[in-house]
């Protein structure tokens, strides 16, 4: 009888346990971390400050460059937006927050060679790097700042893994534009 009622105890004990645990909970949760006051976003048209006219330390080329690429990532971190739903997009008067943006550099570097001279490029990877900024509309100040932020996506010219340059620049775009809005949403 006495271990029967010494049972019960361990158990009563074991079941409030859980209780209080799941009370505390881990935190966890699917929403983001932006506060109640923000609900509505505006992306500014992204500027292009790639200074072409540049020359870089190979052979002396001058920087490459591809027209209107920050309107393609102005359009893809819109609809990034309107996939992930933690914010939505409105006017620019009437949104809670701003998104700024300015394109700074476009890169296309050599990752591997097909030989040993370093003559034939195998792979490449492209860089996509700006600088952003978001602001609270109501007050009209900034809320962070961030420089030389970066998406990127590398491509083979040759093999089972080749791709080419525009679609390894659309990759590079996608994933500026979700580590764009993975920055919005967490930095609170």
């Amino acid at each position: 009888m006495r271990s029967i009622k010494k049972n019960m105890d361990y158990w009563i004990i074991g079941l409030l346990g859980y209780w209080v645990i799941g009370l505390a909970g881990c935190g966890y949760t699917t929403r983001s971390a932006i506060t109640q006051d923000y609900s509505t976003i505006y992306v500014s048209p992204f500027e292009n400050k790639i200074d072409i006219t540049t020359e870089t330390s190979i052979g002396s080329r001058y920087k490459t460059y591809h027209p209107l690429l920050e309107n393609d990532i102005r359009r893809e971190v819109i609809d990034e937006f309107v996939r992930d739903g933690n914010l939505r997009i409105a006017k620019e008067e009437e949104a809670d927050l701003i998104l700024k943006g300015e394109l700074v550099d476009y890169r296309r570097d050599a990752l591997r060679y097909t030989d040993s001279d370093n003559e034939e490029v195998e792979e490449y990877r492209i860089s996509l790097v700006v600088n952003l900024e978001l602001w609270d509309n109501s007050g009209e100040q900034s809320l962070w700042k961030t420089n030389n932020f970066i998406g990127e996506s590398t491509y083979f010219l040759s093999g089972s893994l080749k791709k080419s340059e525009s679609s390894a620049i659309n990759a590079a775009v996608d994933d500026l534009a979700r580590r764009t809005v993975e920055l919005v949403v967490e930095a609170w």
